[in-house]
């Protein structure tokens, strides 16, 4: 029997949900499956793997194989580097100390090289979000100096208004009081 370590869709529709999954190669793609090692949602930003790191160790030194998207999904999370690592030690070219050492030391590297990816997402999030924000003011500085313009035009013409009206009234109050 051949076994593949292959993904299961779930999730609804246009949000696909995926559980990592060892099964028969004939089977269909969400049909029967032996054991369940982990999930993938490619939803989220960075895709978001929970994975049971020893079971996939387990089955791909068995010979299990994987479909390319799991070799990646596994390639990234240190299933193979595991393997290749354990495989040194069975050969003798270090002890099994050193293999742990080195994994963790590429793990830390790849976290930090994640946390590194985060701050920088975050930052140009903050930037453009400063960036909108210095926009949206300099849209309402100009709006509100059209106003201005508007209020002050205005302000002239009721000025000049007055005064034309003021002035109509000055001749009209002294004809009046020199008629009577």
């Amino acid at each position: 029997m051949a076994t593949k370590i292959r993904l299961q869709r779930g999730g609804r529709k246009g949000y696909a949900f995926y559980s990592i999954v060892i099964a028969d190669a004939r089977a269909p793609r969400d049909g029967r499956f032996t054991e369940k090692i982990g999930s993938y949602n490619p939803n989220t930003n960075p895709a978001t793997v929970d994975l049971n790191f020893d079971r996939a160790l387990y089955w791909v030194e068995v010979g299990a194989q994987p479909t390319d998207t799991v070799r990646n999904i596994l390639s990234r999370e240190g299933v193979y580097l595991m393997k290749h690592l354990k495989g040194g030690v069975k050969k003798g070219a270090f002890d099994e100390a050193a293999a742990q050492k080195k994994f963790d030391a590429w793990k830390a590297d790849k976290q930090k090289g994640l946390e590194k990816v985060a701050a920088d997402e975050k930052k140009a999030k903050l930037d453009a979000a400063k960036k909108a924000l210095d926009a949206e003011k300099q849209v309402n500085e100009a709006i509100a100096k059209k106003v201005a313009e508007k209020k002050a035009a205005a302000a002239q013409e009721a000025a000049a208004a007055a005064a034309a009206e003021n002035a109509a009234e000055a001749p009209a109050a002294e004809e009046a009081p020199a008629e009577a």
